[in-house]
């Protein structure tokens, strides 16, 4: 049996391979149509973005602006602004006057999006690993072994990492019943077995953070929340207009040519666009709360700061959390009915899933992966085929490396350097 070769195989389909598959789409290569043949691979059962985040009235942190297409091709048929036609709520959207969407909102649009290319789409497969196919002492296709209810093998010649990023947990916490991660805050919330629960903790200073304290304590009225961290106070993001300049794409330009030294500058001087701040408008809130809470003497709104989780204790009806403070070092035992750790996200390492074709793959004198400016990987002469990443390139190019503000504008990128590749391969 003579294995089918695709053009391109995405890994992952969340919104950077959504968007990419679209501007494919909008060169005229969508498959089956004759052009560039490509086959997404998602390990989830269906489309889903951060759904165990979809808390009813948060909103997004980026313009609607920034969607799927608008940066790349403002007349796109996919863009935000068309799913709000389709839906007919276009006017009254307007009439909010607001540039923030709903997050409920937005992932609706991503999955009528990604409606449109179910054909192109195979849900439930996990990649396992990839496999160059060497012939000749070249390798100029690789196998792609998914595991999808049994071991299936995609060939490509080309193929584009968008694994996402994956959740991380202080060293030695284990998830459970009663121990979360926020990215599964509620999925966990539907499941929990306590009718009246009595306190939470919440363990992290950024936006997750903030958006579950605020959550929890909206939800639960008679619940104690104790929110950990050890900063004086939550920080606000730097969204002003010359900050939030470093996430245009001319500054992927700019960053991608500048000396490492310079790179690491940029990174420390603007993590507070995007690294353990808080929208200002929800931190405000938050004090709000808890002054009006100080007023009335009832103070449900527990903020720990200064302090740290040091020790975590599971008994069969919760968990003790046992929280330092970094000014006395005393130690406190909260006893609660679950603890939250907004702890944040890595990148998904691309060479974990590119597993023996990752030797082909060369690295800078820091021991990273080298990725050219069209975010393709350089690889050894003997490695012709195309490694591609969406993700996992903020030390080449920016901070936007996992943030939808240049997506739509790398996934045309992407979609020039595939098809000049297929064209005229790089040798």
């Amino acid at each position: 049996m003579v294995t089918p070769v695709f053009d391109l195989v995405g890994i992952g389909f969340g919104p950077s391979n959504l968007a990419l598959a679209i501007a494919l789409a909008e060169a005229g290569s969508p498959d089956p149509a004759p052009g560039l043949s490509a086959v997404f691979l998602e390990k989830q059962e269906a489309f889903g973005w951060h759904r165990g985040m979809l808390i009813e009235g948060a909103t997004m942190q980026v313009s609607f602006l920034k969607d799927l297409v608008t940066m790349r091709n403002p007349a796109s048929p996919y863009s935000f602004v068309s799913y709000l036609h389709a839906q007919g709520r276009l006017a009254d959207f307007i009439n909010q006057k607001s540039m923030y969407p709903t997050r409920v909102e937005f992932h609706d649009y991503l999955a009528w999006a990604a409606a449109r290319f179910e054909r192109q789409v195979r849900y439930g497969a996990e990649v396992v690993t990839i496999r160059p196919v060497e012939a000749d002492g070249e390798v100029r296709e690789l196998d792609i072994v998914v595991q999808r209810g049994e071991l299936t093998t995609y060939r490509a010649r080309n193929v584009v990492l968008a694994a996402g990023l994956r959740p991380v947990l202080p060293a030695g916490i284990v998830a459970g019943e009663r121990v979360w991660h926020s990215q599964e805050l509620m999925y966990r919330l539907a499941e929990l077995s306590v009718e009246r629960p009595r306190r939470f903790v919440v363990v992290g200073a950024g936006q997750s953070a903030a958006e579950v304290v605020e959550h929890l304590h909206t939800r639960f009225p008679a619940a104690e929340v104790c929110a950990v961290f050890s900063r004086y106070g939550y920080s606000p993001a730097d969204d002003s207009p010359f900050a939030n300049s470093v996430f245009d794409p001319v500054a992927v330009d700019r960053f991608y040519d500048a000396p490492h030294d310079v790179k690491r500058m940029i990174k420390d001087y603007h993590a507070n666009t995007n690294y353990s701040v808080v929208d200002l408008d929800l931190l405000q809130e938050l004090f709000r709360r808890a002054y009006r809470e100080k007023v009335a003497g009832a103070q449900r709104l527990r903020v720990m700061n200064l302090s740290r989780a040091v020790g975590l204790e599971s008994h069969s009806d919760g968990v003790s959390v046992h929280v330092q403070s970094l000014v006395t070092g005393e130690v406190e035992a909260l006893r609660a009915d679950v603890v939250v750790y907004a702890t944040g996200y890595r990148p998904v390492e691309p060479l974990d899933l590119l597993g023996a074709a990752g030797r082909f793959c060369l690295r800078d004198e820091h021991g990273e992966l080298l990725v050219g400016r069209d975010h393709r990987v350089r690889t050894v002469p003997e490695l012709s085929c195309g490694i591609y990443l969406q993700g996992a390139t903020e030390h080449s190019h920016g901070l936007t490396s996992t943030l939808l503000s240049t997506t739509a504008v790398r996934a045309g990128e992407i979609a020039s350097s595939l098809s000049a590749a297929i064209l005229e391969p790089v040798r």
